[in-house]
């Protein structure tokens, strides 16, 4: 705190409002933040919204089972043909929608997730040695994002302690001819209060691609429903988010926002919704955020 007063002092009145935590003290910007990131921009095309993304980058794909996937940003990937990406998704999709698409077109090297379902070509990938296979638990995972949303390395948790998730050896990676090239690693443990925990270590990444409701000017997102799931703290542990949104509104109240700010960087209004039968329909416009 002393150190805050420290900064806002040296700040003065001078400091821009609505981008960061509360007022501290008299004479000090109601709101400030300390980030020297550009403010949110918008765009008008999915696929510029991701022509960042290169070969090799760790991108995170919102959503849970179908709900809450960024199905426009997922397109634009495959327009752009970026390959070898290391995806982070509570799931795999299925064949013909979500992250089941970038298997199809072979643009995925590795994936953790915490479900792989039905999807067929996943575990034809996998088990042919063109894809890396990083199982998770779901709730593991969840904390491994917010983690590294949060700024913490590493935490523990009781969940898998005296399973294969403890003791390694899951199969990552398979060769062609199926032997298995790469192996989870032991967890450490440790004992808190005579239970047992296992070391799991954050996760960054270098893309977050996520599914809100609505957001405002200022990039400030609202998330809807179970559509919250994964989108909400994957915002918050990528160096880049982009979020595609329903719904473009003015700044409002500050108690319906899902995500502030200050994660995002860079806002980008997207093209048409297409929706399962591959028509065009005029009059949604979905929003993107990249941040």
């Amino acid at each position: 705190m002393a150190a805050l007063r420290l900064l806002a002092s040296a700040l003065g009145r001078g400091v821009p409002a609505g981008h960061a935590g509360p007022e501290l003290f008299q004479g000090c910007a109601r709101r400030f933040s300390t980030s020297p990131c550009s403010r949110v921009k918008f765009y008008t095309d999915p696929v510029e919204a991701v022509i960042d993304v290169k070969d090799g980058a760790t991108v995170m794909l919102g959503g849970f089972g179908l709900c809450g996937i960024p199905e426009n940003l997922i397109g634009a990937l495959l327009k752009t043909r970026v390959k070898d990406l290391k995806v982070v998704s509570s799931n795999v999709g299925v064949d013909d929608f979500g992250l089941g698409l970038l298997l199809t077109t072979k643009q995925v090297k590795r994936i953790i997730c915490s479900y792989l379902g039905e999807n067929a070509l996943c575990e034809k990938q996998f088990l042919s040695g063109q894809l890396e296979l990083e199982m998770t638990p779901q709730g593991t995972l969840a904390e491994r994002i917010r983690a590294g949303g949060a700024g913490v390395p590493a935490f523990y948790t009781p969940t898998g302690y005296g399973t294969m998730v403890q003791e390694g050896g899951t199969p990552i990676h398979y060769s062609s001819d199926g032997h298995r090239l790469n192996l989870s690693r032991p967890r450490e443990v440790r004992e808190f209060k005579g239970q047992h925990y296992l070391l799991e270590r954050a996760i960054k990444g270098d893309f977050a691609f996520v599914k809100g409701w609505k957001a405002d000017r200022s990039g400030n997102v609202v998330f809807r429903g179970s559509a919250r799931n994964f989108n909400v703290p994957m915002c918050k542990a990528a160096d880049v988010t982009v979020v595609e949104v329903e719904e473009i509104v003015d700044v409002g109240p500050s108690t319906f926002v899902g995500a502030d700010d200050v994660y995002i960087k860079v806002w980008s209004p997207g093209g048409w919704v297409i929706p399962s039968n591959s028509q065009w329909t005029p009059g949604l416009r979905p929003q993107l955020l990249k941040g």
